[in-house]
């Protein structure tokens, strides 16, 4: 135990000390743990030996990414970005395979077959890196931001075939006959489509049931169970553990439980990317960046010239502004993560000699140190050639979905009628997995979970939210949640629905001031009912309720600041309702003769 503690020490203690230098230097997190990988790899201080099985470790880190990735597959969104993923992503990765691929073969002498893997390991981005490096910026909705996501979608989507027909590619080879190759693949076709038939008509009762136990635990456990278990099954039939995980998100990508499963899986998402990208910085060979530098940056520099040209040509092909296309050129030039994983499939199957993969590797390594210095300089241009008074990019689009419902029972579900009704897009979030399962019934779009968590909510998408509905009826569960929202997104418009006073001035006390007693109105129309009964005339009735209500909302304001003091909030209590008497005979007073 001894060893793996120190081991673990060391990893967390670069990982803290590296990261957040890189971040104050604009340079981003990925390449603050590529660093600290190389510091503490054999390379340089030589704190941790076994970078192998490290690595092999970290790579589950690449399978919860590609499980994340599959939940994000909704048929809708695909369906709604087809034209940019298909169009600008399938011609971005199929002219840089090309280019790169020729490049491999005449700069570096690769045979066909090889130069071709190299082509199409190159032509990935870093969906991880790119993505963070646009969130940073907060570019991530503008035009080139939206852009580069397709392109990064695409490329996800497209690392499925490549490790698919990897086993093809090696059929030439004395280790694997054309038979066996066709084989390989015919398995995974088979193995995918049971996974699909029995995710389908498996999983989302599985996790109705677990969620029915309201234990967070048990869910987070249920859902890694998920991943893990399905890795274990690909990694039995000898296929590519990522694509098993892609496709059991995928699966669930339409179910209620897509938000709560990106939230549990997220944090230990982003640790083992974290690892993955350290065990990457401890792989480099620094001997042989020392040995060949100009060659490396050479070689890096044309990695990068080449997929940037592509990009900002196509970019401008499919409407791109100027600056626009040269940030999305900017963005996406460099290697990803996928290229070690091809590459290292690649090598095992006998494709490249280590010293070709390693060669390739530290050129991806490089072009990722490279890309946030081309990022500022790009941006420094932008801002440079566009006059003052015009943004350097596109206004981003407005949110898809501007509401957020927390609670959908039956106070939620009838404000989502009416925004629905109104064509408003909203997010719902509800605990109860039985209400879950039966509003679904009947074509309401909402999620299983608890809006009292802030990564949650962050991964349900609030940073979108312009208005939050807090419509949960529970007190203690409404003033949580209020008060995460409030804490974490002060921007955000909230109204709630109060239980009662109590609640109301809670809800006070933390910022809340537009809110609704849930009774208070029905009650209200049940009183004026009462009257109608007894006889009371319809326009009475009216005064009666709009002088009552009137009176009665002023004064849970002007008396929140008494909630607390019982004996004067008793006494404000009574004069309250003195002064309503009163107003009421001075009503009857005024429209005595009508």
């Amino acid at each position: 135990m001894g060893p793996l503690l120190e081991e673990i020490a060391i990893f967390l203690a670069a990982a803290v000390i590296a990261v957040p230098i890189a971040q104050r230097l604009g340079l981003g997190s990925v390449l603050g743990y590529l660093a600290a990988g190389v510091i503490i790899g054999p390379w340089a201080l030589g704190l941790i030996g076994d970078v192998e099985q490290v690595l092999h470790i970290a790579e589950f880190g690449v399978v919860l990414l590609l499980f994340i990735i599959g939940l994000e597959m909704q048929p809708r969104r695909l369906w709604a970005l087809r034209k940019t993923i298909i169009g600008l992503g399938g011609m971005q990765v199929g002219l840089s395979a090309a280019a790169l691929a020729l490049a491999a073969s005449l700069v570096l002498e690769m045979p066909p077959v090889p130069a071709i893997v190299a082509g199409l390991a190159l032509a990935l981005s870093s969906t991880a890196f790119a993505l963070q490096l646009l969130a940073e910026r907060g570019e991530l909705t503008a035009r080139h931001g939206r852009s580069a996501f397709a392109i990064l979608l695409f490329q996800d989507l497209a690392v499925i075939p490549i490790l698919a027909l990897l086993p093809l590619l090696t059929a030439g080879s004395e280790s694997v006959s054309f038979l066996g190759a066709l084989w390989e693949t015919v398995k995974i076709a088979l193995v995918l489509a049971a996974m699909v038939v029995g995710g389908h008509y498996l999983l989302r009762p599985i996790f109705r049931l677990v969620a029915a136990t309201r234990m967070h635990e048990i869910f987070t456990a249920m859902t890694l169970l998920i991943v893990v278990g399905t890795a274990v099954v690909m990694e039995a039939t000898g296929i590519s553990v990522a694509l098993g995980a892609f496709v059991a998100g995928v699966l669930l990508a339409d179910s209620e439980y897509r938000h709560e499963l990106e939230a549990n899986i997220e944090p230990f998402k982003d640790l083992l990317i974290g690892l993955f990208f350290i065990a990457v910085g401890m792989s480099i060979n620094l001997g042989l960046i020392a040995a060949q530098p100009l060659f490396l940056l050479a070689l890096t520099a044309g990695l990068i010239g080449v997929k940037a040209a592509i990009l900002f040509v196509l970019g401008r092909r499919h409407g791109l502004s100027w600056p626009a296309a040269r940030g999305l050129a900017a963005y996406l030039p460099q290697g990803g993560e996928f290229a070690f994983v091809i590459l290292s499939t690649a090598v095992a199957g006998g494709l490249f000699v280590q010293a070709e993969a390693d060669l390739l590797v530290a050129t991806v390594t490089l072009s990722m140190v490279i890309t946030p210095l081309f990022v500022k300089l790009v941006a420094y241009y932008n801002t440079w050639r566009m006059p003052k008074s015009e943004p350097a990019f596109e206004t981003p689009e407005a949110a898809e979905h501007p509401v957020f419902i927390a609670g959908f029972g039956r106070v939620g579900q009838i404000v989502a009628r009416l925004l629905r009704a109104k064509h408003v897009g909203f997010t719902a979030l509800e605990i109860n997995a039985d209400q879950v399962d039966f509003v679904r019934k009947y074509g309401n779009k909402v999620y299983y979970g608890d809006a009292s968590r802030l990564d949650l909510l962050r991964a349900a998408g609030i940073e979108q939210a312009r208005l939050f509905v807090l419509a949960i009826g529970n007190r203690e569960a409404s003033l949580r949640t209020a008060r995460t929202v409030r804490e974490h997104y002060p921007d955000i418009q909230v109204i709630a629905r109060a239980r009662n006073r109590k609640h109301a001035y809670e809800l006070m006390d933390l910022g809340v001031t537009v809110l609704q007693r849930e009774t208070f109105l029905s009650s209200l129309e049940l009183a004026g009912d009462a009257l109608k009964v007894l006889g009371f005339k319809p326009d009475e009735i009216k005064r009666a309720k709009t002088l009552f209500r009137a009176h009665d909302e002023k004064r849970l304001f002007e008396h929140y600041h008494a909630a607390d003091d019982e004996t004067r909030y008793a006494k404000l209590v009574m004069e309250a309702a003195q002064e309503l008497e009163e107003q009421f005979e001075r009503d009857a007073a005024e429209h005595a003769g009508e």
